[in-house]
This record gives structure tokens, sequence and C-alpha cells, in this order.
């Protein structure tokens, strides 16, 4: 599943999120919050089109499973931290790994933000604000 932008002109003001997440649910909760809080949700159920989603649409956060299979998500937060085109943007890591080694792995790969599976939606959705505002 890959949710790309339409074709029309971007409104810079709408600030992108590309959520890269193999969990339907989570994809589904996360997009309709977002929506709802006025930004654009880019999908992405696998790392390999997460990637080629990032480099393509250059989007103003990126919100990524770390349990994925082909690429998890620390491997795909490295790529994305190396690449010109998308060291800048912010990366908030969602994940039911919750030891503090899996953290520390989840900093060391550029990670901005690790957030830890149960979350509360309003809680990630100020963090993500935080991100934004730079």
């Amino acid at each position: 599943m890959a949710k790309m932008p339409s074709s029309h002109p971007r409104d810079k003001s709408i600030k992108r999120v590309l959520i890269i997440d193999d969990d339907p649910t989570v994809i589904k909760m996360l997009e309709t919050r977002f929506k709802a809080n006025g930004y654009e949700p880019l999908v992405a159920s696998e790392a390999p089109i997460g990637l080629e989603m990032a480099m393509k649409t250059t989007p103003d956060i990126i919100i990524l499973d770390v349990m994925m299979p082909i690429i998890n998500g620390y491997n795909l937060c490295s790529i994305l931290k190396s690449e010109e085109k998308t060291r800048k943007i912010p990366i908030m890591m969602l994940t039911s790994r919750s030891e503090e080694i899996d953290k520390t792995i989840g900093k060391k790969v550029g990670a901005d933000v690790y957030i830890t599976k149960p979350f509360l939606i309003d809680d990630l959705l100020v963090k993500m604000g935080e991100l934004l505002k730079g």
C-alpha cells in the first residue's frame, strides 16, 4: 500500500507526513488523525516503498515503525539520515521495542524521537508539532 500525493501543485503551508508502517490499523489511525489536524499524510506499508517515497516527495517529517520486513526501521532511518535529500527530515520511530538499548540504537541511527507502543496519539501530535517548528 502506497498513497502518493496528488499531482496538483503543493500547498507548502500543509505539512506532509510520511507514515512507514506495516500495520494497517496503525496506518489508518495515524492517517485519519493527521488529516483531521491539517497534515497531508503519505503512506507506505513497506520500508523500500517508504524510502522511494521519501526521496521523491521530500516530506516534512517521517514516522516509521521499527519492526518491518525487508528493511527494519533502524536500517531505514540510517539510510534516510545518510542521504543528502532526506538527512534533515525529522524522523519519529514508533515501536513496541521499549528496552533502553532499543532507544539507544534509535538515537544512534538518527531518530529524532522514539515512541513506544502503545502510545497516545495526542502526545505524538505534540512531539510532531515541536519537531516541525524546528
